[in-house]
């Protein structure tokens, strides 16, 4: 008998997935964060290595996944929930951000070098909040490009993700390699679903299908071949598969509830993570309790997912809210706000 891998209206292996992406995302900054103020490598930098080809990719294709429910709704209503939405919490932790790197921009910089890269980042975003300025603009052009043949427009992005290019700049450049897979999650949604159905209906099919993809990642990731064109595509398009099968898997037996919880706030961990992250990183570096750099990654991975998530039980229901939760003032669609922050 399937089981329907649904909790409460939602899709738990989704969420799973969600979850799953969003820690490999933290652990990559956490890593390289630690790794380059000690200035040597642990052995999580293997970890994070191996989840590259197919780390950014699965997230952007699970944020593709329910486009189909909405996008031939009218510009107003499509726009406050995949542009403004985004936009202001893009915004929003911008300044948070600069708030607590303005001393160093200063230092380094200047008064006048520090406020130039406050603005210059609403045109090329710094630190961890590009996949929040990039995300709207994913929204806008599949909608735009609602009539063209979808075969020709995945075409043009599966070239753009082949093509070398390396312009320096955030946004092109995030934007060649990551829109096929967005625009993968949501021109192929029905197949990803069918193929997480058949992952939970035949577990030990699927299990012996996750190894092998695991013994060809690892293969390609440490053998050098990851980054050459077509293969880099190849490896984002299975990894993200994988995710889509490991997080299946898990909602058969409805364990690791704490992963699914991780998925349902996946936004609100990338939003918050930076301070939590850069805080641990300096305390555990500097008292020196901790000498081998993995576990200091790790310490610091988990510290900067769980307290993202505390916070925003903490503030749920008082006047700081809005660090989470978008207000009415910051809508252009008629109806109250309501409802969390979410990549739908």
């Amino acid at each position: 008998m399937a089981m329907s891998g649904r909790t409460s209206g939602r899709i738990d292996w989704v969420d799973y997935a969600k979850g799953f992406c969003i820690i490999m995302v933290v652990m990559m900054h956490s890593t390289l964060g630690v790794e380059k103020a000690a200035g040597a490598e642990g052995w999580m930098t293997h970890v994070v290595a191996f989840a590259k080809p197919f780390r950014m990719p699965d997230f952007f294709l699970i944020s593709g996944l329910f486009l189909a429910n909405v996008i031939d709704r009218d510009w107003r209503t499509y726009a406050d929930r995949k542009i403004v939405h985004f936009a202001y919490f893009y915004v929003l932790w911008l300044v948070i951000q600069f708030l607590f790197k303005a001393p160093g921009m200063v230092a380094d910089a200047g008064v006048t070098g520090a406020l130039r890269e406050f603005l210059l980042a609403f045109v090329d975003p710094f630190g961890t909040l590009w996949f929040i300025f990039l995300l709207p603009i994913f929204f806008a052009v599949t909608k735009l490009l609602r009539g063209v043949p979808w075969w020709i427009v995945w075409i043009a992005a599966a070239a753009l993700e082949t093509a070398p290019i390396d312009t320096g700049w955030v946004i092109p450049d995030e934007f060649a390699s990551r829109f096929v897979y967005f625009y993968t999650g949501y021109i192929f949604a029905p197949v990803i679903f069918r193929l997480a159905s058949g992952v939970i209906e035949r577990p030990l099919v699927a299990t012996a299908g996750l190894l092998a993809w695991a013994a060809v990642e690892a293969i390609a990731v440490f053998g050098g071949w990851s980054e050459l064109p077509l293969v880099s595509l190849g490896l984002g398009l299975a990894g993200a598969a994988a995710v889509v099968s490991f997080s299946a898997l898990l909602s058969r037996s409805h364990r690791l509830g704490w992963l699914r919880y991780c998925g349902q706030n996946s936004i609100v961990i990338y939003l918050a993570f930076f301070l939590p992250m850069a805080a641990t990183r300096a305390v555990l570096l500097k008292s020196g309790v901790i000498p081998d750099l993995g576990t200091v990654s790790l310490i610091v991975t988990a510290v900067a997912v769980v307290t993202p998530v505390l916070f925003f039980r903490l503030v749920q229901g008082t006047r700081f809210r809005f660090l989470f939760e978008r207000p009415r003032w910051a809508r252009i669609e008629d109806r109250p706000a309501r409802g969390l922050v979410a990549a739908e």
